[in-house]
């Protein structure tokens, strides 16, 4: 017996009623023959992990540019502590734990560099065309970037849950919906961790009421908001916290916008990044023959070309974005110095 039909069997007995099923899947845009071994969301989990895009993350920042220091959390570990949290939801709640994995590892892949400091510029600039969003470059970069512009064919489930991870966004399953709220408990605390270490932050600067509630370190406070989680999402067929809880990560994220976000610091650096971004693109929309073949490729194809320079920007990494600056408009003597 083929090991995956063991493994939808397995399914069937252990996934609660409001996971959703392998073998329920709505299927892939591209038909094509399952695999023997694996499930249609542990394939798309693998073929995720091994894409170029997965890679890149580890040299995109999360909210510091470009910072001294070994221990900050680029978009990669972010994305992994996404995984880590979301899979510890799921688990509890007796859902699908491959689909909400393939989902949390794919939810960043479409991230510009510099953070969402990239990520507004970019939107800035391409306004006119609708904008940009990194949750929509998600999807593009599964369905159309990847593999030479083949894409990764994922599953339609493992696609939705990409392009609704924002909180704007509606997940079509319990396991997106778990991404979606992962996303933010994640985020918001290791980012005062961050801020911490960058000396941006004491722990006593968290406000008493929320320390009172769910302690004083990151461990506790994401221990605090899965408990919380779990135990108001179970036996329901949607995502929940607490009124309390919820009313908490509103205030904390409301707190790491007002000491962090919008710090005097965080807007010198994005100010910086912005300026980056935006003679990169201006600099593409007229020369767009330099960028590399595979981006020349999609306008060959036909695509727009504000959204193969957006599609090439996005795919930057912080130190390749800067590197790109420097060439392109640094004198060569001056970056001797």
């Amino acid at each position: 017996m083929e090991l995956r039909l063991l493994q939808e069997a397995r399914e069937e007995k252990i996934l609660g009623e409001f996971a959703k099923k392998s073998i329920d899947t709505k299927g892939r845009e591209k038909p094509e023959e399952k695999c023997d071994i694996r499930t249609d969301f542990q394939r798309d989990r693998d073929r995720i992990i091994h894409c170029k895009s997965f890679r890149r993350m580890k040299h995109k920042t999360q909210v510091f540019i470009s910072p001294e220091g070994d221990h900050y959390r680029t978009r990669l570990t972010h994305t992994l502590e996404v995984a880590q949290i979301a899979r510890s939801i799921a688990r509890a709640l007796s859902l699908n734990e491959d689909l909400t994995e393939a989902i949390a590892l794919g939810h960043d892949l479409g991230h510009t560099p510099f953070g969402h400091a990239g990520e507004r510029e970019l939107s800035k600039l391409c306004q006119a065309f609708g904008g940009f969003s990194h949750n929509e470059q998600s999807l593009r970069v599964v369905d159309r970037l990847e593999k030479d512009g083949e894409g990764l064919n994922l599953t339609w489930e493992v696609r939705d849950g990409i392009l609704n991870h924002r909180t704007s966004g509606s997940p079509a399953t319990m396991e997106g919906q778990v991404v979606q709220l992962s996303d933010k408990i994640a985020y918001t605390n290791h980012d005062i961790d961050d801020a911490v270490r960058a000396g941006m932050l004491e722990p006593m600067d968290i406000p008493a009421d929320i320390v009172a509630l769910i302690g004083n370190t990151s461990s506790s406070r994401i221990n605090a908001m899965i408990r919380d989680t779990i135990t108001n999402s179970t036996n329901r067929n949607e995502i929940r916290m607490s009124e309390q809880m919820r009313e908490t990560l509103t205030n904390l994220r409301e707190f790491m916008f007002r000491t962090v976000y919008m710090s005097k610091i965080a807007r010198e650096e994005h100010e910086k990044a912005e300026k980056i971004i935006a003679d990169l693109y201006e600099y593409y929309m007229h020369h767009p023959e330099v960028m590399e073949g595979e981006f020349l490729q999609l306008l060959q194809a036909g695509e727009p070309l504000w959204k193969v320079v957006c599609d090439y920007i996005a795919c930057m990494t912080d130190r390749f974005a800067v590197a790109k600056y420097c060439e392109l408009f640094v004198p060569k003597e001056w970056s001797k110095l």
